[in-house]
């Protein structure tokens, strides 16, 4: 039976000749979660290869140094590093991630429905998955991993457990007829803060990742990227090693994730 791409409790490594692991493409944006991604990948026991792209984001510079210094980390090929300029999605806009007329927004955590943020970047996720697909489908991979969570497709739509299950189809119907590439997102049912804690385990070092959505150092501690970040490693007792302007208490806000 294939691993479920849903369910983070599904941790088997692939059946494979110990001296050929299957391989897999990781979407590695330089954050911290896909960061995690990638460790869990290697914990899964998959050959590493990673996908990282700058589309204009306002923190691009600082992300793609960070992905390539998680690379160094994991003993991934400089070959098997793949950088690509996706600035369509700049040009597209409608982002506060690309557009520099329109504000990062402030976290608010305790906030009931914001609905969608001014930090989407339309579709982005189908743009970055569907170059992760070709990417595998080339080099033979089984399999590509998506670092989304439960907190991102609250406010994301391509980010949701079904977006990826419907683009896992689509996969399955525009490959070739003997490529079969699983999409997997091991934390897309867990909170940030079930990630930080999976990280600690696996020894991810976030000093060597970047989640701000508007600086590239210091991170400025109130965008939404920032808040989610600093709550999870303050509710687990773990001082984030990365520079802030300002590092609020946010373990009082109301968990987005918590069940009424």
């Amino acid at each position: 039976m294939p691993s479920d791409p849903t369910d983070p409790t599904d941790t088997a490594v692939p059946t494979a000749d110990q001296s050929d692991p299957p391989g897999a493409v990781v979407l590695v944006s330089g954050g911290m979660d896909s960061a995690t991604t990638a460790y869990e990948a290697r914990e899964r026991g998959y050959d590493l290869h990673f996908l990282h792209t700058s589309y204009g984001q306002n923190t691009e510079t600082k992300e793609r140094e960070c992905a390539e210094a998680l690379r160094e980390e994991l003993d991934v090929p400089a070959d098997r590093f793949l950088h690509i300029e996706t600035d369509h999605l700049a040009r597209i806009g409608a982002s506060s991630l690309t557009d520099s007329s329109m504000a990062v927004d402030d976290a608010d955590l305790d906030a009931e429905d914001d609905g969608i943020p001014s930090s989407y970047v339309p579709f982005r996720n189908a743009n970055l998955l569907s170059m992760a697909v070709s990417y595998a489908e080339a080099n033979d991979c089984e399999a590509v991993f998506v670092g989304a969570h439960s907190e991102d497709y609250s406010g994301y739509p391509d980010c949701r457990p079904e977006f990826f299950e419907a683009f896992e189809r689509m996969v399955d119907v525009g490959t070739k007829p003997e490529t079969a590439i699983e999409i997997v997102v091991p934390f897309v049912e867990d909170s940030k803060t079930d990630i930080a804690a999976r990280g600690a385990e696996l020894g991810v070092p976030y000093d060597l990742t970047w989640s701000c959505y508007r600086e590239e150092a210091p991170a400025c501690g109130t965008c939404d990227a920032c808040a989610f970040r600093l709550q999870a490693f303050q509710r687990l007792g773990i001082e984030d090693p990365i520079e802030y302007e300002t590092r609020p208490d946010y373990t009082g806000e109301v968990d987005p994730t918590a069940e009424s």
